[in-house]
């Protein structure tokens, strides 16, 4: 296991070795300018002709022939060949599988950047063969149509490349689906696995979210691994009072967990934790001081070893003030966190590390303008306050299309929210910092809005998968 101490020194060594880089070829570029203003400044034929004595160089002997002489500027291949060699041997104890090791636990933006360190780095970033071990970005949204409500409706990708790139996968998974008995809906995603739902299609016929009969399985469609989970300690179908989420961080271990929460009388009274490192599920009573209702749809997010969710002061039916839910893997440690205008929703997501919440901004006269979006971050896992980040205004979105828009998922890696149509046919991608519009995508009709973020896995370090 790699020490903090370890990491730290490596972090601090190559920073100091990009930024040298950094700094050389600044001032590479710069001597070339100035020496490119002395050959073009008109100097006298006698300074040509007879240069001071210090500035003289010394001819280099004449080369034999047939020799070729070696070239040693600094941007001939000779010396970017020996660069290559030399950048990483001057550190013997950094060999390429420990540097991939380390990468591996960097995100996709950090590696995009230490590309520009050298040469070997991009090339060691670049292999096909060492991809598989790092982390990869977003590469679109799984959601499903409610076209046949009995049979689980079907299942879709939508691929944020904006060049209408084909899905890495079936998004309807049909090694999920052995038989014609049996269908699944999706549940939730993290960081490259997928949360499923199996049920059995019974003779009396009923909408999936009310079958008895379910299961649950948490697949890596990258690599075709999946997990049969057992039935939870209080197996409620959703749409009798609970609601099920996915954790999992690989750069932290190979185990995932699931969290199955239930609600009675209105009210969060705990949640079954399944983890893959025993294969048993555990049940945990709510720690809440308070009495909090499951906003159902809302989302979740893992971030910092904790799941967070949108949950509700008050019993359902009521309007209530709005709070961030958090509960740790081990169901021991429970906390609230408010949220600004508390009487509306909005839409949690994780972007950059951070736990993000948007809502529709209000102006001056209290009102809710359709074009004003606030970003809110929790910058610190251990805090309970949301900061603002940024305020996104796409008005200029909005008299393009002549639609209303709402904010369902963020960026992984980018400050990029993605919004959805009221009319639930297109899914846009605009950046907040640079306040433009991205792709537009054209979505299936009669989506259920929920919006499934999907980042490739290629490691094969997914425990206790079944591997069929």
């Amino acid at each position: 296991m790699i020490s903090q101490e370890f990491l730290f020194s490596f972090w601090c060594d190559y920073s100091i070795q990009a930024f040298a880089v950094h700094i050389f070829q600044k001032k590479k570029k710069a001597f070339a300018v100035q020496s490119s203003r002395k050959k073009s400044s008109p100097l006298s034929s006698e300074k040509r002709r007879r240069p001071h004595p210090v500035n003289r160089r010394r001819r280099s002997p004449p080369v034999a022939a047939g020799r070729r002489r070696k070239p040693n500027h600094p941007g001939s291949r000779f010396n970017s060949m020996e660069a290559k060699k030399s950048k990483l041997e001057s550190h013997p104890g950094f060999t390429d599988d420990l540097i991939l090791e380390i990468l591996a636990r960097l995100p996709a933006r950090s590696l995009r950047r230490f590309k520009c360190v050298s040469m070997p780095w991009r090339d060691l970033i670049s292999d096909p063969a060492h991809r598989k071990k790092l982390r990869q970005t977003l590469a679109g949204f799984l959601y499903m149509t409610d076209t046949d409500r009995y049979n689980g409706g079907r299942h879709h990708f939508a691929s944020v490349s904006g060049d209408g790139a084909a899905a890495p996968f079936d998004p309807s998974v049909p090694y999920l689906q052995p038989n014609k008995e049996e269908g699944i809906t999706q549940v939730d995603s993290c960081n490259g696995l997928l949360l499923y739902r199996r049920y059995s299609k019974m003779v009396v016929r009923l909408p999936p979210c009310w079958a008895a009969d379910f299961r649950f399985v948490v697949c890596n469609p990258a690599t075709g691994r999946w997990v049969d989970l057992p039935l939870p300690t209080h197996p409620e179908p959703p749409a009798k009072g609970s609601m099920t989420a996915l954790a999992f961080d690989p750069a932290v271990s190979s185990h995932f967990h699931v969290l199955h929460f239930e609600q009675r009388e209105a009210y969060i009274t705990g949640v079954d934790i399944y983890s893959s490192r025993t294969g048993a599920w555990t049940h945990r009573d709510s720690g809440l001081a308070d009495k909090v209702s499951l906003c159902f749809g809302s989302g979740f997010v893992f971030v910092g070893g904790m799941m967070y969710l949108i949950g509700t002061l008050g019993a359902t039916g009521i309007k209530k003030d709005c709070v961030l839910l958090g509960v740790d893997m081990e169901g021991k440690v429970w906390k609230t966190i408010s949220v600004p205008y508390p009487r509306r929703f909005g839409t949690i997501g994780l972007s950059q590390g951070c736990l993000h919440y948007a809502i529709a901004s209000v102006n001056d006269t209290n009102k809710v303008p359709l074009s004003v979006i606030e970003l809110w971050c929790l910058k610190d896992c251990d805090g309970k306050e949301l900061v603002l980040k940024h305020t996104a205004n796409i008005n200029k979105l909005v008299s393009k299309t002549g639609k209303t828009y709402m904010v369902v998922e963020f960026h992984p890696d980018r400050d990029t929210i993605f919004l959805t149509s009221c009319r639930r046919d297109t899914l846009v991608s605009y950046d907040t910092r640079l306040q433009k519009v991205g792709c537009i995508l054209n979505l299936e009709k009669r989506n259920t809005q929920r919006f499934l973020p999907y980042v490739p896995l290629y490691s094969e370090s997914f425990a206790d998968a079944d591997g069929q």
